[in-house]
């Protein structure tokens, strides 16, 4: 990380203050509603968390509120797979950018089933099929590992969100079947889908969801437990994919402005990780059409230039 990242005096009232000029910027950006469940979400909600790695937990605004984290869950499943399968894993997914939607079939099509990053969906449903032929019991394995990862059995999943997800999936099954045409799913394809939807499905607030990250910040180590989470090199592999993939078709823009790895999710949430420092949580479900959150960008974007934490 470029310099040593500035120390605000009081950095509660610093993240109070952003998220209320987020809270002030002109009406921009809507829920998604592709999803039924996600459209009912109160729209106007707005939480702000920042965890350091000496275990300290900052907040604002609805920081204690579980939303749905969507697609940030993919980073959870990646490192499962990645303690399970090593260098492997690599044969079935690659590690570069798409340059088209994060759900593309066409994309898939030319590159005979193997998805170009772990973050677009044909990638997180490779990473998922690696997990249900790992584990008899995929869903509770990822749902327990999310839970010690921010150290607290507090942690569920939003059955009418899985339910809907379950039911309006026919893009997601799409790809799978055409994974599994060229060879690259191993498991029944259902089985896949029930995983990969569970997993998007659960329900983590700002605070949670930056504690549950800070292994990324400090090498693989979860700083508060001391609990080595991940390799050295792996921590490094999986942020520099967040850096060039985590944020949808934004993630170029988001490198160049903000300069933080980074994950987003439909569900509103983005988490960026600062190495050396923690972890930065926004939520507010308004997305742009990206599918990222327009006031967690607006206060991610902020926080990041105020106190000098790009990587660059």
């Amino acid at each position: 990380m470029e310099g040593t990242p500035k120390q605000p005096s009081n950095l509660s009232l610093l993240l109070q203050s952003l998220l209320e000029e987020a809270r002030q910027l002109p009406e921009q950006g809507k829920v998604a509603d592709y999803i039924p469940a996600l459209a009912a979400v109160a729209p106007e909600q707005i939480g702000l968390a920042v965890a350091t790695i000496d275990g300290q937990v900052h907040s604002a605004g609805d920081a204690d509120t579980a939303f749905s984290i969507q697609s940030v869950s993919k980073i959870f499943g990646l490192v499962q797979a990645m303690n399970r399968k090593g260098d492997a894993l690599w044969q079935r997914v690659h590690m570069e950018p798409s340059g088209q939607p994060f759900n593309s079939i066409v994309q898939l099509e030319w590159e005979h089933g193997i998805p170009r990053n772990p973050f677009i969906n044909a990638g997180a449903l490779v990473v998922a099929d690696m997990l249900v032929s790992h584990y008899s019991a995929s869903k509770a394995a990822a749902l327990n590992f999310i839970r010690s990862l921010a150290m607290t059995e507090e942690i569920w999943v939003d059955n009418a969100v899985y339910h809907s997800e379950k039911e309006h999936g026919n893009r997601n099954a799409a790809l799978a079947y055409l994974m599994k045409s060229f060879g690259n799913i191993e498991a029944e394809v259902p089985a896949v889908l029930d995983h990969y939807f569970y997993q998007c499905s659960v329900e983590m607030s700002c605070k949670q969801l930056a504690l549950s990250l800070l292994f990324l910040a400090n090498r693989g180590v979860h700083p508060v437990n001391e609990q080595s989470i991940c390799s050295r090199r792996d921590a490094h592999r999986v942020n520099a994919i967040l850096s060039t993939s985590g944020m949808y078709d934004q993630s170029g823009e988001f490198a160049f402005t903000v300069g933080l790895p980074a994950k987003s999710g439909v569900g509103g949430g983005i988490a960026a990780i600062v190495p050396n420092y923690g972890v930065i949580a926004a939520w507010s479900p308004k997305l742009n059409n990206f599918g990222n959150s327009c006031r967690g960008m607006h206060m991610i974007t902020q926080l990041a230039g105020q106190l000098g934490l790009s990587v660059y």
